[in-house]
């Protein structure tokens, strides 16, 4: 086999032997279908609002377009605060009995959501939504990096999306059964749909805390002695060493990086769009003069366009190894998108606008960097919290940006998501610019310290510093994927 190792640059592609490619296969198959189960009904029970809203809530709960907001925003509130806890227990308890918990607890709550019958109820029963679903996508982040090799997660990261996709495509499918059981046994359509969601999502946490293979080298994966040692060269790889003691110093290092703060904002401001589009999607369709029906089945189509869209991502990373440009580029076209929506005359036309919107892109590459560019167990642990942190504050201040007085057009909101989209992939290419400027400085150093003999000491000493929990600044022979 011959390995592309992650610390330096080299002509020789990385090519798998048969046991690994067996070994990926396992791994693929004992670990995806919990994944991709967990990610769709995680976003089909964020997004449930989205439907409910042409399904009799607002005359059952007699709430206005205001309030709606609120109420869509606010499940970002329980997110974020959820997330300084979880930054601690995430990496104190097991990965399967900690999100299946959680899960459990998301689908109970969800289910108690078809007893609400006012305003106050629902915005406690969405924070508390928001507040348990805050454990998943950390606890899914931090196992993809832990998994698979650097090259891989890209995929992985995209997979996750493309589902979250598939979840508000098939959520439209849902949507229209739900609606048909409009008054069934006396129940609205979407008290209909909180019960059953909230009992499938239940049952799934328990499948989860049961059976869910948490660790590279989890029993459930069946490993044979020859691929335990591959587990151990793909650890090295992927530069993740699990450790269940939180290192402040790897925090106090993150704090201090300009990076941080990047990926932060880049998030925020992503996401700004992406929590309007994602809970008003089926009420702007209606705005366009569509029934109903019509508006729940049309975001279909806008699911199946933000597949589109991360499958070329994932085309344009493989082929260009590139992240930092695709990632600017994915923000520069739905930057084009909303300028499309506010600029077309209201009806079919804008449709084109709005189903360029996906942040997807640009999402899934500040995750991939991360992954790839983060090392030390905490370090990287902070950083997917700081990333989600601010998915969460962006995805509940974009609802809000929605005033009911600016319906249909929405203006200022829609310059809002512009202006964040642009400055977004200007960070993306500060990045660029920031990792190509350290590997440059590692690159040097490299060569004024190397020696034209290497003693065997040196290389098991080099072997040994990357089974430890170092950081990226405290590995000096680790270079950036930019």
């Amino acid at each position: 086999m011959i390995e592309h190792d992650n610390d330096e640059k080299s002509t020789n592609e990385f090519v798998y032997s048969l046991e690994e490619k067996r070994l990926l296969k396992k791994i693929n198959w004992t670990t995806a279908p919990f994944i991709c189960s967990i990610v769709f009904l995680q976003f089909v029970d964020k997004i449930v609002l989205n439907f409910a809203a042409v399904m009799g809530l607002f005359e059952d709960t007699r709430i206005n377009g205001n309030e709606f907001s609120w109420i869509a925003s606010i499940f970002f509130l329980g997110y974020l605060v959820f997330q300084i806890p979880n930054q601690y227990l995430i990496q104190k308890f097991s990965i399967s009995k900690y999100l299946g918990t959680f899960i459990i607890l998301w689908g109970i709550n969800l289910g108690c959501t078809a007893l609400a019958n006012n305003f106050q109820q629902l915005i406690i029963l969405r924070f508390l939504q928001g507040f348990f679903e805050a454990a998943a996508y950390p606890c899914i982040q931090i196992l993809f990096s832990s998994l698979y090799r650097t090259k891989e997660q890209i995929l992985w990261f995209s997979i996750m999306l493309m589902t979250n996709e598939a979840a508000f495509a098939v959520g439209g499918l849902i949507g229209i059964g739900f609606l048909n059981l409009d008054g069934a046994y006396g129940l609205r359509g979407w008290k209909w749909c909180m019960l059953i969601l909230g009992c499938v999502s239940a049952g799934c946490g328990v499948i989860t805390y049961l059976f869910l293979p948490d660790t590279p080298k989890s029993r459930w994966y069946r490993l044979t002695p020859a691929q335990i040692t591959i587990v151990d060269e793909r650890i090295r790889d992927n530069k993740v060493v699990p450790n269940k003691v939180v290192n402040v110093n790897h925090i106090r290092e993150a704090l201090k990086e300009p990076q941080l703060y990047c990926y932060f904002l880049i998030s925020l401001l992503l996401n700004l769009e992406h929590g309007c589009i994602s809970i008003f999607s089926t009420t702007i369709i209606k705005t366009m003069g569509f029934s109903n029906t019509e508006s729940i089945l049309l975001n279909i189509p806008l699911a199946f366009s933000g597949i589109a869209i991360l499958l070329c991502t994932i085309y344009l990373n493989r082929r260009f190894d590139e992240n930092s440009l695709i990632g600017a580029l994915g923000c520069f076209v739905s930057f084009i998108s909303i300028l499309l929506l506010a600029v077309l005359p209201k009806g079919g036309p804008q449709l084109a606008g709005l189903y360029l919107s996906s942040v997807g892109s640009g999402y899934v590459i500040g995750l991939t960097m991360i992954s790839n560019n983060v090392c030390g167990y905490t370090k990287k642990i902070f950083y997917n919290g700081a990333y989600i942190f601010a998915y969460c504050l962006g995805s509940f201040l974009g609802p809000l940006m929605m005033r009911e007085n600016e319906s249909p057009h929405y203006l200022s909101a829609l310059i809002g998501y512009m202006v964040g989209l642009l400055i977004s992939s200007i960070l993306f290419l500060y990045l660029r610019w920031s990792y190509t400027r350290d590997n440059q400085s590692r690159l040097k150093l490299k060569l004024e310290n190397m020696d034209s003999t290497v003693s065997k000491e040196e290389i098991n000493s080099a072997n040994n510093m990357q089974q430890k929990d170092l950081t990226d600044k405290q590995n000096m022979s680790f270079l950036y994927r930019p």
